[in-house]
């Protein structure tokens, strides 16, 4: 049968000692063959054989299978047809069987009798129930009929079990028949180191910490082919370890040079840390720099192998590799002088690269630039102390009262004097031989151009952090200037004032398009998409539009702040432009005052635009649009937005028949307040404010 799983051999059906396979005498022993013979032929027609196997009988020391063929018998005759067996067969099974029941136990007998097919006395008797069929001892046919049944019972079984988790899958479509045990399985007992595979898993469960995110992410990072010098944070990580690497060889080098803080007992210490900022040079080298993307004839080089070429052909290559050169091999005979570290200084390029990555990400990168001056002011100051002290200890401590006493901190006291020298603040002793006299006049010349340096470039640092304050400071002063020249009044004078002072804070620069014009065009683009589409798409005279035009449209507007009262348009104006409030809020007025407040508009709100898409001339304002407020407006100059429609008809289609609609809901409403009143659209006399 197809999807029928196989099932391993039944062990041999055991025979009661009756070899007549008789276990009642309701049974008949048809012992002849040739009447067994004529009478099968009739009835093979009406009912099928069976095929069984003598799997007991045993010759020539294997199992020989014997088919027989049982021929089903007349319905009603109540006597059992049982195969013949040769007597020689028979009866060495008997002696087989008389052997094995006197040498097996009780239980095997219970076992046996358990396992042994019964025949009943008649064809009725069958329904009795499973009582009668274990009274009963079976003869071979009755046996082979009773397997059959079980098998059927056992298939049947199975094949509900199957359809039962077919339908759980089907409820559930997350089980698999893959997760639920077969019968095997389940009738296994658990051993126990299954048990304990099972119970470490829910210990792990019950103690499960999950890690912070850092570590996540740190364990699920993958190492790059290629790094990206200008854009790539791991890298500029990276160099701020090269960098602690380089500093801590260019500051502790002198001093452990002139300074006693390298003792036997801590130069384990000091060696420990010398040769850990050696792996990391060499990590630099053997991994990071050979992945550095260039550029090749307009290309981004991504190949290892020409990476690698790349490197090695440059000048910073050669400076890592001397940077590199193991003089501590000398320590074996001039001892550990951390002079003989000196080459590691040369690695300086990456300290530079480190500076001009951190300056490119930082927001403020002024705030640096004033660290690392301050940073060189104080290193001078550092190798001059170390001078000091090493002079002063060729000299001898104390021999002089020029020289350093030996008393107090070191460092401390040497730093000071170096303080006093550089920056010729005076109260000096003077030197008395002739190497102080030159050390000290060193010292002078140094300190005068060291600091003039410094200062300089201090100067230069900050002068470009506040060019754009400087800058608004100059064309304030220089307008205030112009209006007092001018004999403005003070209230307009007052009014550009403030209208400096908030342009400033609101944007931190008085004009956004100088800002912009030197970029390409797309990327003029891209930041006009990011800082003003939002409040442009938002706009309902504008959806529906090609999204190119829009884009264009953006790079046309110009941003402009109106302080509280100020008059964005005025009744009777030439209207040319288009305005689309960006922040804050206008006032339409009007009436015989001119104070009537007939319309608010907020952010996202246009007014205008009739002005803009009219053909003829005659667009005048037909109402005051008054700032309520601090207003940030975008401006659209006609004459742009032409250029652009010009390349977009569809667009300039839809932007007419919006506006029509929008004439006479507006004519309906408010008659008098409209923002754009209807004209001759048809000859292009349109009104506007």
């Amino acid at each position: 049968m197809p999807n029928v799983p196989s099932y391993p051999q039944l062990p041999p059906i055991s025979l009661s000692r009756q070899l007549s396979g008789l276990s009642n005498p309701a049974f008949h022993i048809e012992d002849d063959p040739t009447s067994a013979r004529s009478s099968a032929s009739s009835r093979l027609s009406v009912h099928p054989a069976v095929n069984v196997e003598d799997v007991d009988s045993v010759g020539g020391g294997h199992r020989r299978h014997i088919r027989q063929i049982l021929t089903p018998q007349d319905p009603n005759l109540k006597t059992l047809t049982v195969p013949r067996v040769s007597k020689a067969s028979r009866q060495s099974k008997v002696a087989d069987k008389e052997k094995n029941l006197h040498s097996q136990s009780e239980d095997d007998d219970e076992e046996e009798t358990e396992t042994a097919v019964r025949a009943w006395p008649s064809q009725s008797s069958i329904l009795s129930g499973d009582d009668g069929l274990k009274e009963r001892p079976a003869s071979s046919a009755s046996q082979a009929s009773y397997v059959v049944n079980e098998r059927l019972q056992e298939l049947v079984k199975m094949f509900k079990e199957r359809t039962e988790r077919a339908k759980e899958k089907l409820i559930d479509p997350d089980d698999s028949d893959d997760d639920s045990p077969t019968p095997e399985e389940e009738a296994q007992p658990a051993s126990p180191e299954r048990e304990m595979e099972e119970q470490q898993p829910q210990s792990r469960l019950c103690c499960k910490v999950t890690p912070p995110r850092w570590i996540r992410a740190l364990l699920q990072y993958r190492f790059p082919s290629s790094i990206d010098p200008f854009t790539n944070l791991v890298y500029v990580l990276w160099l701020f370890f090269v960098t602690l690497a380089w500093n801590w060889n260019v500051w502790l080098i002198p001093m452990r040079w002139a300074f006693p803080y390298q003792t036997p007992s801590n130069i384990y210490l000091w060696l420990l840390a010398d040769y850990l900022c050696d792996l990391i040079y060499i990590l630099d080298i053997m991994v990071f720099q050979p992945r550095l993307q260039f550029v090749r004839g307009g290309d981004i080089v991504f190949d290892k192998k020409d990476m690698r070429k790349n490197y090695m052909k440059t000048f910073r290559f050669k400076m890592d590799v001397i940077s590199l050169v193991p003089l501590e091999l000398f320590y074996f005979k001039t001892g550990i002088n951390p002079l003989l570290r000196f080459p590691r200084l040369l690695k300086v390029m990456s300290f530079f690269e480190f500076n001009d990555r951190l300056e490119a990400i930082l927001t403020k990168a002024y705030v640096y630039r004033v660290i690392r001056t301050t940073s060189y002011l104080l290193y001078c100051l550092h190798c001059n102390a170390c001078l000091f002290y090493w002079i002063s200890a060729y000299e001898g401590l104390g021999s002089t009262k020029w020289v350093y006493d030996g008393k107090g901190n070191s460092y401390i006291r040497c730093y000071y004097f170096a303080v006093k020298t550089l920056i010729t603040i005076g109260g000096l002793p003077e030197p008395t031989t002739l190497f102080e006299i030159i050390f000290q006049l060193i010292n002078y010349f140094v300190g005068v151009f060291a600091f003039s340096i410094m200062i300089g470039q201090m100067r230069d640092v900050v002068g470009a952090a506040t060019s754009g304050q400087t800058y608004y400071r100059a064309c304030m002063d220089n307008t205030v200037k112009y209006m007092a020249s001018y004999r403005i009044p003070k209230d307009v004078q007052n009014r550009v004032k403030t209208w400096y002072n908030y342009t400033w804070q609101s944007q931190g620069m008085l004009d956004e398009q100088e800002l912009l014009v030197q970029l390409p065009d797309k990327m003029r683009l891209d930041i006009a998409v990011d800082v003003n589409y939002d409040i442009v798409s938002k706009v309902s005279l504008f959806q529906g539009c090609d999204r190119q035009m829009i884009f264009d449209m953006l790079k046309s507007l110009r941003s402009v702040v109106y302080l509280p009262g100020d008059y964005v348009c005025k009744k009777g104006e030439v209207g040319r432009e288009m305005y689309i409030i960006k922040a804050g809020e206008v006032q339409v007025v009007g009436g015989p005052d001119g104070k009537t407040v007939f319309v608010t508009l907020k952010s996202g709100s246009v007014f205008g635009e009739i002005s803009l898409l009219a053909v003829g001339g005659g667009n005048r304002r037909t109402a005051n649009v008054v700032a309520h407020g601090f207003a940030n407006l975008f401006i659209l100059d006609k004459k742009d937005l032409n250029e652009i429609l010009v390349h977009y008809p569809e667009s300039q289609k839809l932007l007419r028949k919006k506006l029509y609609k929008t004439i006479s809901k507006q004519e309906n409403a408010h008659p008098e307040a409209a923002l754009l009143v209807a004209g001759d659209f048809n000859a292009g006399k349109l009104k506007s404010i």
